[in-house]
């Protein structure tokens, strides 16, 4: 953020090159004063008010005399984004529900709806409809103009057109949900892998916050992986990347849907935490967080199922971390409902087992503070970023 254009460019692509960084520093850092932004920004005051002047003439955010004033003299004006002076939809598609919201400037929630995805509502024809019409009551309601679009996918992703190539937990095969919704909202779409997106939130807004290096481990019907590498979402081939739930860590382990066998999925992902629990595959999710959070105490001696579960997600963290070498490793969905001592426990180990994380002082394994609307966020954070630079 505090990086200066290259030598020979033109002033009105400085101009434009500060102003952008200005507006993204508020946008994900919240309110600021004029000389706190000169400060973070190395960026003279005179060049501040110029941009500040600017986007307050725009609308895009306005100044205030902060509340709280400390020495002599005339304060710095705060400076603050104005949520309504651009607006997003975030649409998070999982495998049982769907979930959209308009969020503004600054991350604001201006507003929220869901639904849940049984039978015929799963087919994608079925939920591009229904998150279109959804869309419509919701900007009707909310009396705003949508300048963007962020969706969410449990699958596989080319980040350039928004295709999902494959989403096996919703039966999805090469869907074009970038193309088709962006023709029936007249907006730019961005469609992204879900535990990548849930990474960038986690990263810009959540417990990664600050982080430079990290890794969002999420459960749900599978396993999903994103990853922060050197500030920025790791994108993979055509935006491919973030499959570590087909890590195999058990090679002769159960099968799974994409052919092989042992995938690290299989063996911690939610069906496995069902048997664990001794419920059935497919009880309710909220059963099963409940079940998880009742093993707040460690059990004496620990059942047979549990001690492999730990050991399958150790290992598979020990992979991650080894391969990745981050200094913080996220958990998410259904792993945010797993007992404090038990998160310690596998943190302890990989540490000890990890060779990398031997090496960069200790990984860290916490919990998600975002927990269900992580994805939802990442989602808003997509469509974002190409907007920061246009409004």
């Amino acid at each position: 953020m505090t990086s200066t254009p290259t030598a020979g460019a033109r002033p009105d692509e400085v101009r434009r090159h500060n102003r952008t960084v200005l507006l993204r520093r508020l946008h994900v850092g919240g309110p600021c004063t004029r000389a706190s932004l000169a400060t973070e920004l190395g960026l003279n005051r005179s060049t501040i008010k110029a941009l500040v002047d600017g986007l307050a003439e725009s609308g895009v955010v306005e100044e205030r005399v902060p509340r709280l004033r400390s020495g002599a003299g005339r304060p710095s004006l705060l400076v603050l984004p104005q949520p309504h002076a651009a607006v997003v939809l975030a649409v998070d598609i999982r495998v049982e529900q769907v979930a959209i919201a308009l969020v503004g400037l600054g991350g604001e929630l201006l507003g929220r709806n869901s639904w849940n995805l049984r039978g015929r509502a799963a087919h994608p024809d079925e939920v591009i409809t229904h998150v279109i019409e959804s869309t419509r009551l919701l900007v009707a309601e909310l009396g705003v103009d949508m300048v963007g679009a962020g969706v969410s996918v449990p699958g596989v992703v080319r980040r350039s057109d928004g295709l999902v190539h494959e989403a096996p937990n919703l039966h999805w095969k090469d869907v074009p949900m970038g193309e088709r919704l962006g023709a029936l909202l007249g907006t730019p779409i961005m469609v992204g892998n879900d535990a990548e997106l849930a990474a960038l939130a986690e990263h810009l807004r959540g417990v990664a916050r600050g982080a430079t290096d990290a890794v969002y481990v999420s459960a749900d019907v599978g396993v999903g992986g994103g990853v922060i590498s050197g500030g920025s979402a790791l994108r993979g081939n055509a935006g491919y990347i973030g499959e570590i739930g087909h890590m195999v860590v058990r090679p002769k382990g159960r099968a799974c849907y994409c052919g092989n066998h042992g995938c690290w999925e299989t063996e911690v992902g939610e069906p496995a935490l069902c048997r664990v629990l001794d419920l059935p595959e497919g009880a309710p999710r909220g059963v099963v967080v409940a079940e998880l959070r009742a093993m707040s105490t460690r059990p004496t001696p620990m059942p047979a199922p549990l001690a492999e579960l730990i050991e399958w997600l150790t290992l598979g963290l020990v992979n991650v971390v080894n391969v990745l070498g981050p200094e913080l490793v996220v958990l998410g969905d259904l792993f945010t409902a797993l007992p404090a001592w038990l998160v310690a426990e596998v943190g302890q180990e990989v540490r000890r087992r990890s060779l990398v994380s031997r090496a960069v002082g200790g990984t860290r394994i916490v919990a998600s503070t975002l927990g269900a609307d992580a994805k939802l966020i990442g989602a808003a954070e997509l469509a974002f970023e190409p907007v920061l630079d246009a409004v």
